[in-house]
């Protein structure tokens, strides 16, 4: 499926505020709301919209912890690979798991209730033998802003 101007315009204002309705919607990408709607369930089934979510302000709950972690594994096979990211997939406070170029191999985001609960992570994942050679970890002190939603409208000319 090629995405045109107004599919764009559809998925940035939908990730934005999934909660709009479709007439708010239809208005603001200039289609009526039949057509509207047939686009929406388009890019569903295709796709390019995978859920809807509320975003909510952790820390109106309580105190956290975010910490991101650089690791390093000991081996480089396509089963090293794996044995780890299966490993992370089952620790829910790993909400984010990046593997990337440069001087070690993933960038892993945690969110914890404290630094106690983030070591006993790191611990149990150093035990389990899932191929850790090395990490580094760095306490996030403040997260100034982060943004939610990603600027369709730059990345993909249409």
């Amino acid at each position: 499926m090629k995405l045109d101007r107004i599919d764009i315009r559809i998925l940035h204002e939908l990730q934005r505020n999934g909660r709009i309705t479709n007439v708010e919607l239809a208005e603001l990408v200039h289609l009526s709301p039949s057509p509207c709607l047939m686009r929406v369930k388009k890019l569903q089934k295709a796709g390019y919209i995978t859920g809807y979510s509320a975003q909510i302000n952790i820390a109106k709950l309580g105190p956290i912890l975010t910490v991101f972690t650089e690791v390093t594994l000991k081996n480089h096979r396509q089963i090293d690979f794996a044995r780890f990211q299966q490993a992370l997939e089952r620790i829910d406070e790993a909400v984010e798991c990046h593997l990337i170029s440069g001087g070690y191999d993933y960038l892993v985001k945690f969110v914890t209730a404290g630094i106690s609960d983030y070591q006993e992570i790191m611990e149990r994942l150093v035990d389990a033998e899932v191929g850790i050679d090395k990490y580094f970890s760095f306490v996030v002190i403040k997260t100034p802003f982060a943004k939610s939603h990603l600027p369709l409208h730059n990345l993909f000319e249409v």
